[in-house]
């Protein structure tokens, strides 16, 4: 299993949005670093729901329930998405302020590419995000 964290504007797209809709296509992503993390996806992975913009901070975990197919808000046919379902809340919301300050996740690579909407963690850097939301 891999583990990965994906961002979403909660204005546009909100992990309650994703738990009410039970499923969704996670779309509109147009970074190639970005695409290249989404088609290495699999189905049953895990991944940190995260709230850019506004909160910022990790709210929920989803899975990967269907892997890279064609993108359907892409005309062009370029771009792939992926389907996503809530998989669990975490219990209280994990800052970007408080991953900046845990030296467990120094090298996590969201800290490191900021603006990369899509990004993999290390199964040690999934835990503990979700240990810190316990916390």
């Amino acid at each position: 299993m891999n583990y990965w964290l994906m961002k979403s504007e909660p204005d546009v797209f909100s992990y309650a949005d994703l738990v009410e809709k039970k499923k969704a296509e996670w779309d509109g992503v147009r970074n190639h670093a970005a695409q290249g993390h989404m088609k290495a996806m699999r189905k049953g992975d895990l991944s940190i729901f995260y709230h850019s913009n506004i909160g910022v901070e990790a709210v929920g975990i989803m899975q990967i329930v269907e892997e890279a197919a064609p993108d359907s808000t892409d005309d062009t046919g370029k771009w792939i998405a992926v389907h996503v379902a809530p998989h669990e809340k975490l219990e209280k919301p994990v800052t970007l302020k408080a991953m900046k300050a845990d030296s467990a996740l120094a090298d996590m690579v969201m800290l490191r590419q900021s603006r990369l909407s899509v990004s993999p963690l290390t199964k040690a850097q999934f835990d503990h995000i979700v240990a810190m939301s316990k916390a």
